[in-house]
């Protein structure tokens, strides 16, 4: 079976990530980790903490980084969440239900891709399988631009109850899918719905994987052992999820703009003392909306104007994690079928 797994050994593997770590650290020293954008940097290390104590590159004081999720042409015929509460008849085709997701791929990415360019930030993209290759060219011009690539399974769908090795395939199906139209290997991870199997750890491991999201428990990444080896969090968010907080029935665009100016200013007050993170989780067929970018463009233009702000993807937080292990917590919770806590 073909799969995205590193062939060499795990400590072959480690040495190379601590690599190219080392490497976007010095990049990120004079204003840029990676493809991550620093703002900031050239203020007194001082004013945000003591000189032997970075949570950052160059010091920042909060790392932001953006999820945009690729779905669209993923989803089942017929069945898949949508706007309209009523679900029709099974098996029926859904079409204004379709045609909200294929809002994604139409108007929803080019447009925040665009607000991407404007800030000149960087994300990390979700992709399905099945909307990749529905819409190849939307996923070639994310990784163009700049983009990381990340995998979000075959289908949306959930995977958990699928057997360990029918998940496996599930998942490795994503990354070939991604690898081969886009030319970037996915090195991240991301469950429909963040549910996974209690295997989901070893496999992700086996496949080769350097970080998943799936655990929303802290506000800063996390490595978690894993047979011999260790994989990383960077944590997901629920609050500021588009799609579970910030839904088209009751929509405020006032009160989503302040809710996500609460979260940096708290995060960045907390920022002096601790390493800190935010997330904003954006679907390509909800934050996609017109009004909704431009709420979001009134956000990064205020979270700019903040200096020590480092815009990451989040292979790069994984990086940056594991390279400085110091001050990375190392969470080991045994077996996820014994304690349901991953």
């Amino acid at each position: 079976m073909s799969t995205p797994a590193d062939q060499t050994s795990g400590i072959n593997r480690r040495q190379a990530v601590l690599t190219a770590a080392a490497a976007g650290l010095a990049i990120a020293s004079n204003g840029v980790g990676g493809q991550g954008t620093l703002l900031g940097a050239t203020l007194p290390r001082s004013e945000f903490r003591s000189r032997d104590k970075t949570f950052w590159p160059g010091g920042a004081r909060l790392a932001i980084s953006l999820s945009l999720m690729f779905e669209g042409g993923g989803q089942p015929e017929f069945g898949a969440g949508g706007v309209i509460a009523e679900k029709i008849a099974e098996g029926v085709p859904d079409f204004p239900t379709n045609a909200f997701f294929a809002y994604g791929y139409n108007e929803g990415i080019p447009r925040l891709l665009d607000l991407m360019d404007k800030h000149r930030i960087k994300l990390t993209s979700f992709m399905i399988g099945k909307a990749v290759e529905r819409s190849p060219e939307t996923a070639r011009e994310i990784v163009r631009r700049g983009h990381e690539a990340a995998a979000h399974g075959r289908t949306w769908e959930n995977s958990y109850q699928l057997s360990r090795d029918e998940e496996k395939r599930f998942i490795a199906d994503s990354v070939e899918s991604i690898k081969r139209i886009t030319g970037q290997n996915p090195v991240g991870w991301n469950a429909y719905w963040m549910r996974s199997s209690a295997h989901i750890y070893e496999t992700l491991h086996d496949l080769g994987f350097l970080y998943t999201i799936d655990r929303p428990s802290r506000d800063e990444p996390f490595i978690i052992p894993v047979r011999g080896g260790e994989l990383v969090t960077v944590p997901y968010t629920f609050q500021l999820n588009d799609i579970v907080s910030f839904p088209f029935e009751g929509w405020n665009p006032a009160a989503y703009e302040q809710a996500l100016k609460d979260e940096f200013d708290q995060l960045y007050e907390e920022g002096v003392h601790r390493r800190r993170m935010m997330v904003v989780s954006l679907h390509d067929r909800i934050s996609g909306h017109a009004g909704r970018v431009r709420v979001l463009d009134r956000f990064l233009e205020y979270a700019r104007s903040k200096p020590g702000v480092w815009f990451a993807r989040k292979d790069e937080i994984a990086r940056f994690a594991l390279a400085r292990r110091d001050d990375t917590p190392v969470l080991d919770s045994g077996p996820a079928s014994k304690s349901g806590v991953r």
